[in-house]
């Protein structure tokens, strides 16, 4: 939990208090919340919707941190999560699932309580994370594996793994094919696994370099993905399968966000920006990059709009800064 006495304030920054790095991006500080931790790296996070909860995994900070986007504090810290990197929030199961990746394990957090309630193994590197809600199924990306790891999310027991004949990159649910999507990345392809059996129900080739992230914007019927090895980020119509478009990004792209009521892609790059985009029937064009060191993971709220960049290293601190559209 958060260190007893500690309480992060909320620091509200204006031009005249904390100057911005250079940015082009529609995007305006909120505020920059100071986190707890060492300076390294953060990665994954999951915002629930439910609660104004937003889970953030402190990847080399060894914790879970967790955010009340509500009353803008940090509620606390979770510590003995060393490397972790997926997170999901399952609301209805009052569970969060976190990938512990130097214990090859997923805790399970019970957020009534943020107490870890049980651990599931059989993943060498557990990494992105993805909930079929028919079946209450978790599937966890194995990175090193080559498998989707599949966990039953009522008794947190495991299934069985998906063997994926390549590294998994992320995960996602797509409710309209009812299958589980995974970039499988050494193989430059999406994968679709039937949630109930277990099996690959088709391959997907995908027109670039190691694609890792991935995002599904159910009311366009796309997928947006990035691509590591060659800076691509693709726009897929998943009633086709067929790439529509394919833009070049800053490098080391990885997680995206997607604000469905302002109709914004953001997308996080390790290289140091956040790119931003406008969907426009089922097209994307760029509105500029907001520029921080390691952005390399990103959130949003659906009904503030505010955008959530954890960013490791400000003044030797780690940080999470929080951003919006200048309207907002």
């Amino acid at each position: 939990m958060t260190p007893a006495g500690w309480t992060p304030p909320l620091s509200i920054a204006t031009a005249a208090q904390t100057p911005p790095l250079a940015h082009s991006a529609p995007l305006v500080i909120v505020a920059d919340v100071p986190l707890p931790g060492p300076a390294k790296r953060f990665d994954y996070q999951s915002f629930d919707s439910t609660t104004g909860r937003l889970y953030i995994s402190h990847m080399r900070g060894d914790r879970l941190d967790v955010f009340d986007a509500r009353s803008g504090k940090l509620l606390a810290s979770l510590e003995g999560f060393p490397g972790a990197t997926g997170v999901w929030a399952v609301p209805e199961l009052h569970k969060v699932y976190v990938s512990v990746t130097d214990n090859h394990r997923v805790a399970v957090v019970d957020d009534r309580t943020l107490k870890t309630i049980a651990t599931v193994s059989g993943a060498d590197f557990p990494d992105g994370i993805a909930y079929a809600p028919d079946e209450r199924r978790m599937f966890v990306s194995d990175e090193h594996g080559g498998t989707d790891l599949v966990i039953d999310a009522g008794t947190n027991a495991r299934i069985g793994l998906v063997p994926l004949s390549g590294e998994a990159g992320n995960t996602h649910f797509d409710r309209f094919s009812h299958c589980m999507l995974v970039a499988v990345q050494t193989r430059n392809e999406l994968a679709a696994i039937d949630p109930h059996t277990l099996h690959i129900v088709a391959r997907y080739p995908v027109a670039c370099d190691h694609p890792h992230g991935f995002l599904i914007d159910e009311q366009e019927r796309l997928a947006f993905i990035t691509c590591e090895g060659d800076s691509k980020l693709l726009v897929l119509d998943l009633r086709t399968m067929r790439t529509t478009a394919s833009l070049k990004i800053p490098a080391d792209p990885d997680v995206l966000a997607f604000d469905a009521g302002l109709r914004r892609l953001y997308v996080a790059c390790e290289s140091g920006s956040l790119a931003v985009f406008a969907e426009r029937g089922a097209k994307l064009t760029p509105l500029g990059e907001y520029r921080a060191p390691h952005a390399h993971t990103v959130a949003v709220d659906p009904r503030t709009h505010r955008v959530y960049l954890p960013l490791q290293d400000i003044d030797g601190k780690p940080l999470l800064r929080i951003l919006a559209p200048p309207a907002m």
